[in-house]
C-alpha cells in the first residue's frame, strides 16, 4: 500500500497552509464572538475550497472524500470557527443537493455555494430528538404543487444567515423513519424564523429556528418518504469530516506544544528537554497517527459516502483523541494555556464539538458494535482490510 499523498494533494494542502499561515491564524482570536468568519470564507472561496464537493459542471471541483479531509485538517490547525463554516459548505449539505435535488435547483445553489455567495445550514435536532431521526415532528404536508412545512428545529449552525436550509422532515404525516425526507427552504420564505440563541464554547452562535406553515414549490421536497436510510447514508462523508476537523485541531494543538517546549525555558533550559514533557509530545503524536491511519483509510472506502463502519470507527476515535492530545496541550502551556490568548485554549475547547455532531459517539458505537456482533463471519473473523 502507498500511503503518500500524490503531488497534486501535496500542492493543494500547500496553497491552503499558506492561506492558514497569513490569513487564518492570525485573525482566529477574532471569531471568539460568534461572528460568522466571512473574511476567512473569501480567501478560501479563491483557491477554489468552498466548491470542493460541487460538480465541476456548477464551478466546483468535485473534490474526493480524501482531498476534501485533507484540506479541512489543514483548515482546522488554525482556526476551529472557520473550519466548523468551512464544513457546511463541503459537507453533507452541497451533497444532498448535488445528489438528490432536481437540476433546476442544482444549477441555482451550487455554483454560489463554489464562490463563496451562498450559504447553506442543515436542520436536523429538534427540542425533543437529537438522533432519533425517525421521531422528528417536523412535518412537510404536500398541497398539490406546494409543500407546507411546520415544526421546529434547534441547535442549528448559521441558519440565521443561511441562504438555504436543508431541513429532515417527516413528509404528510406518515409516522416512524418511513415518513422521513428532506425539503429546501429558502431565506425569506414566509414563516421562516431564525435566532441566534446559544453560545459554544467554540466561539460559534447555533440557532432555534421555527417553520410555520413555510410554503415552497414541490420541486423542493428532493427525498420524500422511505428516504431516511438514503439521507442518512450521506452522514458517513460528514463523519469523515468531522474526525477531520478533530484530527486538525489535535494537530494544531500539537505543533503549539512542541513550539512552546523549544521556547519556554524553566530551571535553566527549554522544558522540552525534560523528559516528562518529551513523553507527552512522543505520546500526542501517537495519538494523531493513528487517527490519521483510520480516518484516511475511511475517507478512501467509498466515493461519495464512505464506510459506514470505517466512518463511525474513524469519528470516535479521531472525537476522543482530539480531546486528549488538546488537553495535554494546555498542560504544557501552563497558566498560559487556559487564555483566549493562546492557540491551545481555543483548540481545546474547539475539540470537543467533535463527539456531540453527527452522531454522537455513544450511538457510532452502537453502530460499530452491531457489525461485529451481528454481522462478522465466524469462519473469517474480525472484518479487515479486504471485507470492506
Amino acid at each position: 500500500m502507498d500511503f503518500r499523498l500524490t503531488d497534486e494533494q501535496r500542492e493543494m494542502v500547500d496553497t491552503v497552509r499558506r492561506v492558514r499561515q497569513k490569513e487564518l491564524a492570525p485573525n482566529a482570536i477574532k471569531w471568539l464572538n460568534g461572528e460568522f468568519p466571512h473574511e476567512n470564507m473569501a480567501h478560501l472561496a479563491k483557491i477554489g475550497v468552498l466548491g470542493m464537493a460541487v460538480p465541476q459542471k456548477y464551478g466546483g471541483m468535485d473534490a474526493s472524500v480524501l482531498d476534501t479531509v485533507l484540506v479541512l485538517e489543514e483548515i482546522s490547525k488554525a482556526c476551529y470557527a472557520t473550519a466548523l463554516a468551512v464544513l457546511g459548505e463541503i459537507g453533507v449539505q452541497p451533497r444532498i443537493i448535488a445528489t438528490y435535488a432536481p437540476e433546476h435547483l442544482k444549477r441555482k445553489y451550487l455554483p454560489k455555494v463554489a464562490d463563496g455567495s451562498g450559504i447553506l445550514a442543515i436542520c436536523l435536532t429538534e427540542p425533543d430528538a437529537g438522533t432519533d431521526v425517525p421521531n422528528y415532528r417536523t412535518n412537510s404536508q404536500i398541497s398539490g404543487d406546494r409543500v407546507i412545512v411546520k415544526g421546529a428545529k434547534t441547535l442549528i449552525s448559521r441558519a440565521d444567515i443561511a441562504d438555504v436550509l436543508i431541513v429532515f422532515t417527516r413528509v404528510n404525516g406518515v409516522p416512524g423513519a418511513a415518513g422521513i425526507g428532506c425539503v429546501l427552504v429558502e431565506k425569506g420564505t414566509k414563516g421562516l424564523v431564525a435566532k441566534s440563541s446559544y453560545h459554544t464554547m467554540g466561539g460559534e452562535y447555533l440557532c432555534d429556528v421555527v417553520f410555520d406553515n413555510c410554503e415552497v414549490p414541490l420541486d423542493n421536497l428532493i427525498l420524500h418518504e422511505n428516504s431516511m436510510k438514503t439521507l442518512l447514508s450521506a452522514f458517513n462523508t460528514q463523519r469523515c469530516l468531522n474526525a477531520s476537523v478533530c484530527l486538525g485541531l489535535a494537530e494544531g494543538a500539537l505543533e503549539e506544544a512542541v513550539r512552546y517546549m523549544r521556547e519556554r525555558r524553566a530551571f535553566g533550559q527549554r522544558i522540552g528537554d525534560f523528559q516528562g514533557l518529551r513523553w507527552k509530545a512522543a505520546d500526542m503524536y501517537i495519538e494523531v497517527e493513528a487517527a490519521r491511519g483510520l480516518l484516511y483509510r475511511a475517507a478512501v472506502s467509498g466515493d461519495k459516502f464512505p464506510d459506514p463502519t470505517l466512518a463511525a470507527v474513524a469519528k470516535i476515535y479521531c472525537n476522543e483523541m482530539a480531546i486528549r492530545v488538546t488537553s495535554e496541550a494546555v498542560q504544557v502551556h501552563g497558566g498560559y494555556g487556559f487564555t483566549d490568548e493562546f492557540a491551545v485554549s481555543r483548540l481545546f475547547r474547539g475539540a470537543r464539538f467533535g463527539s456531540l455532531g453527527g452522531g454522537t459517539t455513544e450511538t457510532l458505537r452502537n453502530l460499530v458494535s452491531r457489525r461485529l456482533v451481528d454481522q462478522m463471519d465466524l469462519t473469517t473473523g474480525v472484518f479487515g482490510l479486504s471485507a470492506m
